[in-house]
């Protein structure tokens, strides 16, 4: 457990809101970045945290649910100040790129966005399939590691991606529970193998919610928010199988191309990924819908990060959490992946397929930047807009 006379620093609310407010503005490429930033300022240049501390840190943001660099700009803040550091540093760290997304849908999403501006979207748009196959590659390097050397282990790591590939076709709105019990299966049969289930119940207790139905409108909004929030296991991205049928075949709020823009703009902000929801609020209802899924999605990374922090040094080497990410995580994978095909059958007009395979040579082959991919389709999209395609 962290002692908390020698880790408090007693840096400035100001100084934490300037400083914070800083990184979430600068802060494009994502998780990354903001690790990047975040350990420059609090472990090289100002030394407010020693680095054993913030791996510590960033291990465990990785391991709760939720979207990991947020939880670790609020953990570096709860060092600095506890938790009035972390309810600043936290805000300050979300609301630029909040801002910047609300702007974007305006403009973007809005039902009367001028065709300019529909192409550009479309052109992005187009962009995010290959995204998504992109960002499940990366994660799949540490994910199999993490499983081991064992082959009946690499076997089981290999059907979690398998199960997750398929989940969102098969399982749609209950795809977390598809993930949460890869989880739980891992736990199980890693218990089985050690004879050793012991603290399964205290340890997967925040993970696990309950699927509920809720009819529509501002209750239904809420519900998508939080289960992202609370339930995102493994990287910003996997919101994107998590929302994309409830946001365009349960309740309708967009169609396949507009939540392709979205997961788009999402991508083209700082700040972490999951501002995503911002933009479906938006266009479910107005400003208000944005603000409240923005307000819901981050709670629970609040509530994670203040209950959870004292005794992260734990968290990282739980046996249980551990086992129950080796299931989990390669699920989370695979589902990121699957959610490719799915995206690509929202496309509404045949010049997005060259777009789409010219995202994904630039991508893997050529790794150029997601952001500068974003932009250069979206320039592509505005481009044919005013010659006069149909976008």
């Amino acid at each position: 457990m962290i002692d908390e006379r020698a880790s408090v620093q007693r840096v400035s609310l100001v100084t934490i809101a300037r400083e914070w407010t800083r990184i979430g503005c600068i802060g494009f490429g994502g998780p990354p970045t903001h690790i990047t930033l975040l350990r420059r300022l609090c472990v090289e240049q100002r030394q407010w945290i020693e680095e054993r501390d913030f791996e510590d840190g960033i291990a465990a943001a990785n391991l709760l649910p939720g979207p990991a660099s947020t939880q670790l700009a609020i953990y570096c803040a709860w060092r600095l100040r506890r938790t009035a550091g972390a309810l600043v540093g936290g805000v300050c760290f979300i609301v630029p790129g909040l801002v910047l997304i609300l702007a974007l849908s305006v403009l973007f999403l809005d039902r009367h966005a001028p065709s300019w501006a529909l192409g550009a979207a479309a052109g992005a748009g187009a962009v995010v399939p290959a995204i998504a196959l992109n960002a499940a590659r990366s994660l799949m390097p540490a994910s199999r590691e993490r499983a081991g050397t064992r082959r009946v282990a690499r076997a089981r790591w290999m059907s979690y991606v398998v199960i997750g590939a398929v989940a969102p076709a098969v399982a749609g709105s209950y795809l977390v529970l598809v993930l949460v019990a890869c989880g739980l299966l891992e736990i199980a049969v890693e218990g089985w193998e050690s004879k050793s289930s012991s603290g399964l119940a205290r340890a997967m207790s925040p993970a696990v919610i309950g699927h509920v139905g809720v009819a529509g409108g501002l209750g239904a909004l809420a519900w998508v928010a939080l289960k992202v929030g609370a339930l995102s296991y493994g990287g910003g991205f996997v919101i994107v199988p998590l929302m994309q049928h409830d946001v365009v075949s349960t309740y309708h709020w967009m169609s396949g191309t507009q939540f392709l823009s979205a997961v788009a703009l999402g991508q083209l902000t700082p700040g972490p990924v999951v501002q995503t929801v911002a933009a479906v609020g938006y266009v479910a209802d107005g400003i208000g819908g944005g603000l409240l899924a923005a307000l819901i999605v981050f709670t629970p990374s609040f509530l994670f990060v203040l209950a959870g922090a004292p005794h992260f040094d734990r968290v990282r080497t739980n046996t249980t959490v551990q086992s129950f990410f080796r299931g989990a995580g390669p699920a989370v994978i695979g589902a990121i992946a699957g959610s490719a095909i799915p995206l690509a059958r929202s496309f509404t007009h045949l010049w997005q397929i060259p777009v789409l395979v010219a995202a994904i040579l630039l991508l893997w082959v050529f790794r150029r930047s997601v952001v500068g991919c974003l932009l250069a389709a979206g320039i592509v999209g505005l481009l044919l807009a005013l010659s006069g395609v149909p976008v």
